[in-house]
């Protein structure tokens, strides 16, 4: 996988997860287990062991293992894996951009920005996927035909928490039961892996950015999505929600006056992902 940091810095990653996901997508004994590993049961499984206390024996291995700053977060002590996995940063760490009418990012990951056509489809590596099938034929997307649609990739050295992106009222959270499966894309070679994942989604009428729509996808063996608001007003920065354990997705649709900065519509187009922070500009108003 290749990734590019806001200063033009491209990174090439290749991990043992690759060859593991390619096992177990594209061959028949790595199918089977698959099937095995994202059945609810097995899911739940893992998630209730994840937060017990001898769970919290595995941290600092996970910690060396993927080169965790731990400095840039509250140091306390953890009860669980995962307890830790949804630690709290140290809020200047994550700085969120003051200009209000800037599109900022709800949380730390890699973003790919594609332009909404008039089929209402996104390109999501190789695979298409209609916002129809994303949002499970709400008719809320017909609305965005010609915005944006920004995903964006967390991975488990991410901070895993996620803020709103403008004030504004939102609508009550809408969950979408699906089959957990990983977000790494190697996985969409072979499963539409965003309609196939649990998700959850808010519409948001935003004062500085207007109506907009926050999704967060579940993946293989997240315990699940926890979302902290229902119905009501919020502020801009505000923390939205966690993900428990597992790599996970969040999908952001704005409207055509809404366009992605220049660097990570051009890595896009490359099929590079932009490395990005929660509170970081990744967006702007149309002059």
């Amino acid at each position: 996988m290749r990734y590019r940091d806001r200063k033009g810095n491209t990174y090439i990653v290749d991990s043992g997860q690759e060859s593991t996901l390619k096992f177990m997508y594209g061959t028949f004994p790595g199918r089977v287990l698959l099937k095995l590993m994202t059945c609810r049961p097995v899911s739940r499984l893992v998630g209730l062991w994840q937060s017990l206390p001898f769970s919290a024996l595995t941290i600092d291995r996970f910690i060396i293992n993927n080169n965790i700053r731990m400095k840039d977060y509250i140091p306390r002590k953890y009860n669980s894996f995962n307890d830790f996995f949804a630690r709290k940063i140290i809020p200047s760490r994550r700085p969120v951009c003051p200009d209000k009418d800037a599109l900022i990012s709800p949380s730390d990951g890699k973003v790919l920005a594609y332009r909404v056509r008039d089929d209402l489809s996104v390109r999501i590596k190789n695979r298409t996927y209609t916002l129809n099938e994303l949002f499970d034929g709400d008719e809320v997307t017909a609305e965005f035909a010609g915005g944006f649609v920004y995903v964006i990739r967390l991975t488990v050295d991410n901070y895993h928490r996620y803020s709103y992106v403008d004030s504004g009222m939102k609508s009550e959270n809408t969950f979408i039961r699906g089959k957990l499966h990983t977000v790494n894309p190697v996985a969409l070679e072979s499963v539409p892996v965003f309609h196939e994942n649990c998700r959850e989604y808010t519409v948001i009428d935003g004062d500085n950015i207007g109506r907009h729509v926050m999704m967060e996808v579940g993946a293989m063996l997240v315990g699940k999505i926890v979302n902290h608001h229902g119905a009501g007003r919020v502020e801009r920065g505000t923390e939205k929600g966690y993900f428990m354990f597992g790599g996970s997705t969040i999908v952001l649709l704005t409207k055509g006056d809404m366009v992605p900065d220049n660097d990570i519509l051009f890595n896009t187009r490359k099929g590079i992902e932009t490395l990005v922070k929660l509170g970081e500009k990744i967006g702007h108003k149309k002059a």
